[in-house]
């Protein structure tokens, strides 16, 4: 596709050139191709708030007495109290509720990152920016997950 070039010229006013110039041929090239780059990045920014807005997790405590489920902002959206957990004091069962939705929220957080992994990449700025949104909100310093609990201190035969 040819392109426009307005030149001035001695009495004549300005005029319109149309011409295959190559270096305006690889100008237009250039431009296509960031276009297409923008609306790629756009795109996969789309598929991974999709993918996010549907996840939860669901985690019990060591005993199986707490079970927390979190939505994809993080917020408790469902509680599952074992029978037995009668047999503790309310501020055990407060602690046990807590510590398992602070390791719902980190399965949570880990989730993120592998759908950020495989949408727009984590070494991208949306995928940092992303991960590290859910990392500050949601996983408390020290637990990253079901794999490293650290947080859990109490087991379920606790009072």
């Amino acid at each position: 596709m040819g392109w426009c070039r307005w030149l001035t010229g001695t009495g004549m006013g300005r005029r319109v050139v149309l011409g295959n110039d190559p270096d305006l041929d690889a100008a237009e090239r250039w431009v296509d191709s960031w276009q297409a780059g923008i609306e790629e990045r756009a795109a996969q920014a789309q598929a991974l708030a999709r993918q996010v807005s549907q996840l939860s997790a669901t985690v019990r405590s060591q005993g199986g007495l707490v079970e927390v489920t979190v939505g994809p902002s993080g917020v408790l959206t469902g509680l599952r109290l074992d029978e037995g957990v009668r047999r503790h004091s309310a501020a055990w069962i407060a602690e046990q509720i807590m510590a398992t939705m602070r390791l719902a929220q980190a399965e949570l957080t880990d989730q993120v990152r592998r759908a950020t992994a495989e949408t727009v990449g984590l070494d991208s700025e949306t995928g940092r920016a992303v991960v590290a949104s859910f990392t500050q909100r949601l996983t408390p310093t020290g637990t990253t997950g079901r794999g490293s609990d650290q947080e859990w201190r109490a087991d379920d035969h606790g009072r």
